[in-house]
This record gives structure tokens, sequence and C-alpha cells, in this order.
């Protein structure tokens, strides 16, 4: 089906209508009335959100081991809650998305960077004083246990609001 040159496609101007009129398209059966390159890129960037989630949650992930590791004197239940909830979102998005799994390795080396300076960002850490490569395997990213024994002494007045 040709189209006029000046005149935008559903696509340009009304997201929502265009994927209706792809599904209705798909599901009739009608595979020539489909708009094939607008599809193939929708289906390329969603597979690239996809790993994008992986690598933002890896990145979170190993920000907060780092932390744990380097400054053990800051350590808290909150580090604890936020190392358990990435590391349940990310084995929701493998079970959703299997074929993720075997990128989890290359994705983790690919974010450290980011999550160093993001590190060094939120504390009083160098860039330098943190590892330069990544330091931990995939099996101790999502195995390794961060227990409550490890926790700072709390007996410390602390402040009060006024």
């Amino acid at each position: 089906m040709a189209k006029a040159l000046d005149q935008p496609s559903l696509y340009d101007t009304d997201y929502v209508a265009w994927l209706r009129e792809q599904v209705a398209h798909l599901r009739a059966g009608r595979l020539r009335a489909l708009d094939v390159e607008n599809l193939a890129e929708e289906l390329e960037s969603l597979m690239k959100k996809e790993r994008r989630q992986l690598e933002n949650r890896l990145e979170v992930l190993i920000v907060h081991l780092l932390k744990w590791d380097h400054q053990p004197e800051q350590r808290s239940n909150r580090w604890r809650a936020s190392v358990a909830e990435q590391r349940a979102r990310i084995r929701r998005l493998l079970r959703d998305s299997p074929s993720l799994k075997p990128s989890l390795e290359e994705a983790a080396h690919e974010v450290y960077p980011e999550a160093v300076e993001q590190v060094a960002i939120e504390t009083r850490l160098s860039e330098t004083s943190l590892p330069q490569a990544l330091p931990y395997t995939v099996e101790q990213i999502f195995e390794r246990a961060l227990r409550a024994e490890e926790l700072p002494d709390q007996r410390s007045p602390r402040k009060k609001r006024p």
C-alpha cells in the first residue's frame, strides 16, 4: 500500500492507534498490511529496553555491594534491602526473558565503571580506592549473603531531632 509522501503515517501521528492497527492486522493474518519497518524498529527497541533494565538493576546492585565492602561502618539494612530488591527484580526479568541470562556477566562488566563512579559520588571514596575491575563473579553478585551480623554496632546514641 503506497502512502502519500507528504502525509505523516499513523505511526507518527498516533502511536497507540498505530499499535492497535498493527495488532489487528497480525490477528487477522493481514501480514501485507503491516508497517514492517516501524514494527521491526519497535521490536528492536523493546529488546534494548529489556537489556537496559538488566544493566540498570545490575548497576544499582553492584553499587550497594561496593559500598558494603568499602564502607563497613556505614552498612545498613537499607543497603541489604536494596540488594535483595535488585536481585529479585533481576531474577524476575530473567524469568520473563531467559535469553538475557547469557549476557549477565558481560552486562556486569559493562556497568561496573558507572557503578564505581556512582559510589564515588555517593560516598567520600575516590574512584582510585575502588577495584579497577569488577571484583565479583555473577554468582557472588546474586548469592553472596549480606548478614545483619555484619552491620555496625548501632548502640551509639543518636542525635534527637528538635
